[in-house]
């Protein structure tokens, strides 16, 4: 019996110490890639102090969120999502914190046809030239970008008509660029 508790505690002991030799093997890499994160965000931020502290927050998360990292992944490509993603979130709270909410109760001027202007301006493609451009394309191509343009998402579409995601994505891709072409020519400001 005394074998066996002893063999159990060394075996956990050797998981400890493995699992701490995993940190700081994960805190060094981390520290390498450090320098490599400053281009990227730079380019979201555009200033250098926003950009050092987008770094920051992303090491942050990073080592809190290290059990997450799973073994073979792209540690440059799990970082560089930490910190688009703390960009976002950060940009977006930015944003909300801008909006301006009229709280005002005179909402009566809302509906005023006193000071209503009439858009007289036409487009220059008029919409029978747009479905004719739709119904123009291959129906391969046709179908998940009308999918699309109605609300489906991506993986939905992939679901419903059996092929990968990534052929969804090229196929309204191409989609779109051959409706470009063909209304490009409809559009008399191009002739």
């Amino acid at each position: 019996m005394g074998y066996q508790k002893s063999f159990l505690y060394l075996y956990q002991n050797f998981q400890k110490i493995q699992k701490l030799m995993s940190h700081l093997e994960f805190d060094t890499k981390l520290v390498n890639i450090h320098s490599s994160l400053k281009p990227a965000a730079y380019n979201l931020t555009r200033d250098i102090n926003e950009a050092e502290d987008l770094i920051q927050e992303t090491m942050v998360k990073a080592i809190s969120n290290r059990e997450k990292f799973r073994e073979g992944t792209n540690l440059n490509a799990w970082m560089y999502t930490i910190m688009r993603n703390t960009f976002i979130t950060k940009y977006n709270r930015t944003v909300r914190r801008k909006t301006f909410i009229d709280t005002t109760d005179n909402l009566h001027y809302i509906n005023s046809t006193n000071y209503s202007i009439e858009n007289t301006g036409e487009s220059a493609i008029n919409m029978d030239q747009i479905l004719r451009a739709v119904e123009s394309i291959s129906i391969d191509l046709r179908t998940p970008f009308m999918m699309h343009y109605n609300g489906w998402k991506y993986y939905e579409i992939a679901e419903e008509l059996n092929i990968p995601m990534g052929t969804v994505k090229n196929r309204i891709h191409v989609a779109r660029k051959e409706l470009q072409k063909k209304l490009w020519r409809h559009n008399p400001k191009n002739n």
